[in-house]
C-alpha cells in the first residue's frame, strides 16, 4: 500500500499539512495538487482548525510542479489543460486563519508560488529558494511575479526570476522575505510555539485581521486605509465595552509576563 501524498496532524487547533512526496522532492504532481484542494477546501469549513502549518517531507519543501508528470502531457500547462484542474492557490486563500510555511528545505518555481501563498514564512537553514519559471520557459500562475517583488522589493525580485538563481535562507531572512531562520530540528517547534502564540487571540480577531490586511495589502494605499475604515467600523460596531476591558486586562498581563521574560535573558 503506497503512502499518502499528504499528511494531515491535528493538536488543538493547530493543523499540520505535510507535503508527502519525499522522493520527488515533494513536486507537485496531480494527485498531491488535488489533495491540497481537497484538505484545504475541508479546513476552510472546519470550526477547529484556527492555524495551519503548511511543510514537506525529507529535504525539499517543494520543487514546483511535476516536469516529469508536465513532460507526459499529463500537467496543467497549454491550452490541453484539463478544465477540472484543480485551483491550488484559490484554495488555500479560501482558509480563513493564519498559515505557517515551515520551509524545510528548497522551494522552486511552483513550490516557492506555494509558500508565498502562506501568511508567514519560518525557514530552516537548509530552505533555499528559486524562480526557474523563465528557464524552464513557463510563467508563474499563482501570484509568484507580483507578490514577489512586494515582499523584497522589484530589484531583487528581478535579480532572482531573471536568474533563476538560489537565495539562500539567511539572505532570504534579510531582504524581508522569511521571518526567521532555525537549525532544521527547530524549525516545527519554533512554527508550532508561533501557532500557540496566534491560538492565544481571539478567533474572531485572528481571521478578520487576516482578512483586512489581506484585502488592503491587494490595492491601493488611498483605497486600503478607506476599506480598513469600512471593515473595522462595521467590526467594531458589535463589540461590547466589558469584553474590550477584560481583553485589554489579559493583554497587559501577557505583556507584562514577556517583558519579564525578556529581561531574564
Amino acid at each position: 500500500m503506497s503512502e499518502p501524498v499528504l499528511l494531515v496532524e491535528r493538536d488543538a487547533g493547530i493543523v499540520t499539512v505535510t507535503l508527502n512526496r519525499p522522493q520527488a522532492m515533494n513536486a507537485l504532481s496531480r494527485e498531491l495538487r488535488a489533495g491540497i484542494v481537497e484538505v484545504f477546501t475541508s479546513l476552510a469549513f472546519d470550526p477547529k482548525a484556527r492555524v495551519v502549518i503548511l511543510t514537506g517531507a525529507g529535504r525539499a519543501f517543494c520543487a514546483g510542479l511535476d516536469l516529469k508528470e508536465l513532460g507526459s502531457g499529463a500537467g496543467p500547462i497549454g491550452r490541453e489543460a484539463p478544465r477540472e484542474e484543480p485551483n491550488v492557490l484559490r484554495a488555500i486563500e479560501g482558509f480563513a486563519g493564519p498559515i505557517i510555511g515551515a520551509i524545510n528545505g528548497v522551494a522552486v518555481t511552483g513550490g516557492f508560488e506555494l509558500a508565498l501563498a502562506c501568511d508567514v514564512l519560518i525557514a530552516s537553514s537548509e530552505a533555499r529558494f528559486a524562480d526557474t519559471h523563465a528557464r524552464v520557459g513557463i510563467m508563474p500562475g499563482w501570484g509568484l511575479s507580483q507578490k514577489l517583488s512586494r515582499l523584497i522589493g522589484i530589484g531583487r525580485a528581478k535579480q532572482l526570476s531573471l536568474t533563476g538563481n538560489y537565495l539562500d535562507a539567511e539572505t532570504a531572512c534579510a531582504w524581508g522575505l522569511v521571518n526567521s531562520v532555525t537549525s532544521p530540528p527547530e524549525l516545527l517547534p519554533a512554527c508550532r510555539k508561533l501557532a500557540q502564540d496566534m491560538l492565544s487571540v481571539p478567533d474572531a480577531g485572528l481571521r478578520n485581521y487576516k482578512r483586512i490586511i489581506d484585502q488592503g495589502y491587494a490595492v491601493a494605499f488611498g483605497e486600503a486605509m478607506k476599506l480598513e475604515r469600512e471593515l473595522s467600523g462595521a467590526a467594531n460596531r458589535g463589540v461590547e465595552p466589558g469584553a474590550v476591558e477584560a481583553a485589554r486586562k489579559l493583554v497587559r498581563a501577557r505583556g507584562q509576563q514577556q517583558t519579564r521574560g525578556e529581561d531574564r535573558s
